[in-house]
């Protein structure tokens, strides 16, 4: 299974265009240097008051396929 680490930043304002329907994808560089496009929804359980933030793990499988997010950070 593939990993990639992101440092996420994403204001309460910012990610209720997701929660919206407005945008459906999170885009971020990660720290590995790769660009990545993934579904907002994955990062739901992690949101407070102040938004998103932290450092996460996200895993895919061998066809790309999101399998898991874990926030370390």
């Amino acid at each position: 299974m593939k990993k990639l680490t992101l440092d996420l930043h994403i204001p309460a304002e910012r990610y209720e265009a997701l929660y919206s329907g407005a945008v459906s994808d999170v885009q971020a560089v990660s720290r590995e240097g790769l660009r990545v496009r993934f579904p907002g929804k994955i990062l739901q359980r992690f949101l407070s008051h102040e938004g998103i933030s932290g450092t996460f793990v996200i895993e895919f499988d061998d066809t790309n396929k999101f399998r898991a997010i874990t926030k370390i950070v």
